[in-house]
């Protein structure tokens, strides 16, 4: 008999913890329960649990673009949360940092704020030995050079990613951009790191077409990194994040996009922002795990090739 959507262990997608001890899993799915750096609304910690807890409503079948349940497509777990400090987000990252270097297997993170995201690109860089292209939707650059008095946060991972040379900002895109942001960081973004931009605004007016082959003629065959950000959804979407922006991406724009990114090459990838004290019945989180689903089958399709 098929379980209930409503009913089992709340891992994600209903992954086991563990496989067997001679076979590495070909994913690995972990949360990251850390909020430390927020600069507005807190509670992203409780993100992975939101979508951990959701995912039973992918398990009815096959994804209907790809044709596909990627829980038969690829050996994967969800291995819990990872560890964090109570009080301090340079600990915090450095200890995100360990366990995920730790881990040998394609990582996928649940956030947890955005902060997290440099340190899971500071072992990815590690392990590919040069700097990596970044697929980032956001509303926000996350490019500033502080945190409203603090060195780290969620306002500033991609400028300290680029700065250690974990990234190549000109092999990188983001994607969704529409907040409030000084000209000397959107200058600093755009000409001097030179990230290619597409903002909401010319997402809404342009094909998509156009938006996809821009992402792949930038990322090329460099390894990419996935930093999805719920945010760069419109909140009338995902209202469950901590710094709502008006005028987003919906979501079937942003599948259209991520379900025709199949042919890169993908290290790995995190969703963040996700902050279930103020969802509503639960539709932030399901986003936030159909986005995870949707990559995990873009992985499941280029192993079948």
């Amino acid at each position: 008999m098929t379980q209930s959507t409503f009913s089992g262990l709340r891992s994600f997608l209903q992954l086991p913890s563990t496989l067997s001890k001679r076979k590495k899993p070909d994913v690995v799915i972990a949360g990251v329960p850390f909020d430390l750096g927020t600069s507005f609304r807190p509670g992203a910690r409780f993100g992975p649990s939101a979508m951990r807890d959701i995912s039973n409503m992918l398990l009815d079948g096959d994804n209907p673009v790809h044709r596909l349940d990627p829980r038969k497509e690829l050996s994967m777990v969800d291995i819990g949360d990872f560890d964090v400090v109570a009080d301090s987000v340079e600990r915090s990252l450095d200890l995100i940092y360990e366990q995920a270097d730790n881990i040998k297997s394609h990582l996928v993170c649940m956030g947890g704020d955005h902060t997290i995201t440099l340190s899971l690109l500071r072992a990815l860089r590690k392990k590919h030995k040069k700097p990596l292209s970044i697929v980032h939707f956001d509303a926000h650059v996350d490019t500033w050079d502080d945190n409203f008095g603090a060195t780290y946060g969620h306002c500033s991972p991609f400028y300290y990613a680029a700065q250690a040379n974990y990234i190549n900002p000109r092999r990188s895109v983001q994607i969704g951009i529409r907040s409030p942001v000084s000209n000397r960081v959107m200058d600093y973004t755009q000409k001097d790191d030179g990230f290619h931009v597409i903002t909401a605004e010319m997402v809404h007016r342009t094909n998509l077409d156009h938006v996809i082959a821009g992402i792949k003629r930038t990322v090329g065959d460099n390894p990419a990194y996935l930093t999805f950000d719920i945010d760069c959804i419109d909140p009338s979407q995902a209202p469950g994040t901590g710094t709502p922006e008006i005028g987003g991406l919906f979501t079937w724009q942003a599948l259209s996009i991520l379900n025709q990114l199949g042919t890169l090459n993908w290290v790995g990838m995190d969703l963040v922002e996700v902050c279930p004290a103020y969802d509503q019945a639960q539709i932030t989180a399901l986003a936030g795990a159909t986005f995870i689903w949707t990559y995990l089958c873009l992985l499941s399709s280029k192993k079948d090739k």
